[in-house]
């Protein structure tokens, strides 16, 4: 008799290192295959361009009151910082920026923030540096 474990038939540890493997092929920024007939082909030049939304603009990802750099910013500060650092102090952000290995860019960018200050989420950080943040609709 057999116990499954996790998702998958192979146990959750398993399927953790198999996505480990999986994860450093995608960074590797090359193909994973070492025969190249076997690689995904482009499309060739005589075939239509593709386009996920025939006829229209495809509008979204970016929330009223920020740019993309503002949302790709605020996405990154909240990868290294997590929600377990809030509510948070200035000391606190730029401890767990630089206890998660956060570029030096961000490390500096929070080195602004007000002293004295508790942040509940990032969007209070965003607005704290006077940075774009997401302005909801009424």
């Amino acid at each position: 008799m057999t116990t499954e474990h996790g998702p998958g038939k192979r146990g959750a540890m398993r399927d953790d290192a198999a996505k480990e493997a999986l994860r450093g092929e995608l960074r590797a920024g090359r193909s994973p295959r070492a025969d190249e007939s076997r690689e995904a082909e482009p499309s060739g030049e005589d075939q239509p361009e593709t386009d996920r939304a025939p006829g229209t603009t495809l509008t979204g990802g970016t929330p009223p009151g920020m740019g993309a750099d503002d949302v790709e910013l605020r996405n990154e500060l909240a990868r290294h910082l997590g929600i377990s650092v809030y509510p948070a102090e200035r000391d606190a952000v730029l401890r767990t920026l630089r206890g998660n290995n956060a570029p030096d860019r961000l490390v500096d960018l929070a080195a602004r923030l007000p002293a004295g200050h508790t942040f509940g989420n990032v969007q209070d950080i965003m607005r704290a540096l006077g940075l774009g943040t997401e302005q909801r609709r009424t």
